[in-house]
């Protein structure tokens, strides 16, 4: 094998005089030449960056080793919990060996089927579904399916019966919800306008809420509602059971201050009249729907930044007219109600008190908690499902998804007549698990915040320094729950430390921790993430040097600052699929879309905070950096991979580190995008993260 520690040379890159005055400041950009994926030079410079990366990576070693640790714990499979339709049970199950998981459909009589297998449809792994719902009465299905990472779902309609195509594929849905009517005919969506209607760089908006007959021209569908509205408004449709009340909600970009409106669809109208409840400049979040009770429910951060639970008449669903049912509590995040049906209806809530899923029972006319159903252990509840009519068989079980960060993914079952907790159905492969020691610790930021981590380890205490795999998220008020993770369990198995902590910035302690995460307060996430990275230090689990840090998207951006904030405190970075530009990161794909998150650089006070921070723009010469390991997918229809370009040329021009010692590369990966990838090409991403992480901080994976 060879010694991946031999000089390394970086391919020539083009250092170019170009700078700007953007408000008072000068904002150099010498690599912006990078931003051109389709120029030449940008071809050559990134195919000469990808071998190096390639000659290094393939040099290192463990790789047979982790490879085949990952294939054994992905090799458990995965099941998710039904979705009832009329005694019909629709859920995704991917054995070991699939690619992808596999959509199934049970019957009443209990006899399984599969009803759309991405692999038969396009054997080369290049396509994945993004989403299905099926109809009230269970009869069709909506689906919707990308190919090559892109996201661009393409809408079809299949006969549950038969397996055949009723129609499609119906294209622009990309993040539609499907709200169908009662009887299978009809259902709301959401769809962009066609581009040539659009100004030039503003194909991805422009959203609208249409009304589809299903078998007829998509073109002659009944527009609902987006017109005249920001072009950057994202939507989302509930239609009641009964199909009396269609609810659009709705929110500019990822702000999460949210817009609804309301329609009483009995008059029989095919543009429904709608009526406004909330409006994006109230400043608050919420999400509503009209239960089988009749009654408007309204899940809102107004007042309760924890969120809380008011009831309303939908024919007065104004805010002035909501009751408060349940209330915020100080500790925990309400996170989703489900109805469950029976003799005595309750009101299921899935709460998280610190990342960590909590389920209790309510009464729904009083709001009183009447009991609370204990969960497996310290983990996420990952769905929530009743059947969904009294009438139905099993009309008294409820069934929730369940992972933990050592438990494949699979489905429990709740008897409300006899209070009783069942395995149903487990991840349907076996698999052998590394001994695991799992903890949330609290340590202290820079400013005394209290933050909240979670830390894996071999060992229940800390008895040497051993080589910490951290990672984090901390933005969009999105959290890090539990959840199976085969990478952090091979890091483990070899003899690391996994941590995550939860970051200011998620959503993991409401929606005040986010804010003081966000804007001109995103240093905090920067500051929790150096001090998880010391306390892990203090409390004698590791050392600086052994200090690997990853993240990817905002998590890129996350491990992009720490690594020009705090070179010394990390030994090796990946920086996956990453926003590093914050100057110009709106000029591309969704950029504009998140400017209420960071801030824009059009506005002169917010331009200060994001050069505060922006990694390209905090690159010094003459510093030793890390070790940085890129990804970047070039079907990213999110993430423009120009910022990892730029940040890569930038680091290997500033950088006084050893090449031979501590590389900085790109890694390239073509036909796959952001989100979704089979399991074959997550072996082969993470088995070469984990060996660049493990080589530079000495832990050895064979």
């Amino acid at each position: 094998m060879t010694d991946v520690r031999t000089p390394l040379s970086y391919p020539d890159t083009a250092r170019e005089d170009i700078a700007e005055t953007l408000h008072g400041h000068e904002v150099a950009d010498p690599y912006r030449w990078l931003e051109d994926a389709s120029s030449p030079s940008t071809e050559a410079w990134s195919a000469a960056q990808n071998e190096l990366a390639r000659t290094w990576l393939d040099a290192l070693p463990g790789h047979e080793s982790v490879a085949e640790r990952m294939r054994s714990l992905l090799a458990a499979g995965a099941v998710g919990a039904p979705l009832w339709r009329a005694g019909r049970a629709f859920f995704t199950r991917r054995e070991p060996g699939q690619e992808f998981g596999v959509l199934h459909v049970r019957e009443a009589d209990g006899t399984e089927r599969v009803l759309l297998d991405v692999t038969e449809l396009d054997p080369s792994g290049l396509t994945t579904l993004d989403s299905w719902v099926p109809s009230l009465e269970g009869d069709r299905l909506a689906y919707q399916i990308s190919v090559g990472g892109d996201e661009e779902s393409l809408l079809h309609v299949m006969d549950v019966a038969t397996g055949e195509l009723v129609e499609g594929p119906i294209n622009r849905c990309r993040y539609s919800t499907i709200s169908w009517m009662p009887g299978g005919e009809e259902f709301f969506y959401v769809r962009r306008l066609p581009p040539e209607l659009v100004p030039e760089g503003e194909e991805q908006f422009h959203r609208r809420v249409w009304r589809h007959r299903v078998g007829t021209d998509p073109e002659q569908d009944v527009l609902v509602h987006g017109t005249g509205l920001d072009h950057t408004f994202y939507y989302g449709t509930h239609v009641s059971r009964d199909g009396r009340w269609l609810i659009i909600e709705g929110s500019m970009g990822t702000a999460r201050r949210d817009s609804v409106w309301i329609a009483d669809l009995s008059d029989g109208a095919e543009a429904p009249s709608l009526r406004q409840i909330v409006d994006t400049t109230d400043g608050y979040r919420v999400g509503a729907w009209v239960e089988r009770d009749g009654r408007l429910y309204v899940m809102t951060t107004k007042d309760a930044p924890r969120w809380r639970l008011c009831v309303a008449d939908p024919t007065a669903p104004e805010p002035e007219n909501w009751t408060e049912l349940i209330g915020e509590e100080p500790d925990s995040v309400l996170d989703a109600v489900r109805y469950f049906d029976g003799d005595q209806p309750r009101l299921v809530l899935l709460r998280t008190r610190h990342a960590v899923s909590e389920l209790t029972l309510h009464d729904p006319a009083t709001g009183a908690r009447t009991g609370e159903i204990a969960l497996p252990g310290t983990g996420q509840v990952t769905a929530l499902t009743t059947v969904d009519s009294a009438t139905e068989q099993h009309r008294d079980r409820l069934w929730i998804g369940w992972t933990d960060f050592a438990t494949p993914p699979c489905v429990h079952t709740y008897d409300r007549s006899t209070g009783g907790m069942t395995l149903e159905t487990s991840a349907p492969g076996a698999v052998e698990l590394p001994e695991v020691h799992t903890r949330q610790v609290t340590y202290r930021s820079a400013d005394g915040t209290e933050v909240r981590m979670f830390v894996l380890a071999p060992v229940a205490e800390p008895d040497r320094p051993r080589p910490v795999f951290l990672t984090g998220y901390g933005g969009f008020s999105l959290s890090r729950e539990p959840g199976y993770m085969p990478s952090a369990l091979t890091w483990v198995a070899a003899g690391g430390v996994w941590a995550l902590p939860s970051l200011r910035g998620g959503g993991e302690e409401g929606e005040e921790w986010h804010v003081a995460g966000m804007r001109e307060q995103k240093q905090h996430t920067f500051d929790d993430f150096h001090a998880a990275a010391e306390h892990l230090i203090d409390q004698g689990w590791t050392t600086s040097d052994q200090v690997a840090i990853s993240g990817g998207s905002n998590g890129g951006l996350l491990v992009g600052a720490a690594l020009t904030q705090r070179p010394e405190l990390y030994r090796a970075v990946v920086c996956s699929a990453p926003l590093l530009d914050m100057v110009r990161y709106e000029r591309f794909l969704l950029g504009r879309t998140w400017n209420d998150e960071y801030g824009t650089a059009d506005d002169p006070e917010e331009l200060g905070w994001l050069l505060s921070y922006s990694p390209y723009h905090n690159v010094t010469e003459h510093t030793a950096y890390p070790s940085v390991l890129f990804t970047v997918f070039e079907s990213d229809s999110r993430v423009d991979p120009n910022h990892a370009r730029k940040m890569c040329a930038a680091l290997q021009h500033a950088t006084s580190s050893d090449p031979g010692k501590r590389p900085i590369l790109i890694r390239r990966e073509t036909e796959v995008g952001h989100a979704a990838r089979s399991v074959s090409r997550t072996v082969g991403l993470t088995t070469d993260q984990l060996t660049f992480l493990a080589e530079a901080t000495g832990l050895v994976l064979d």
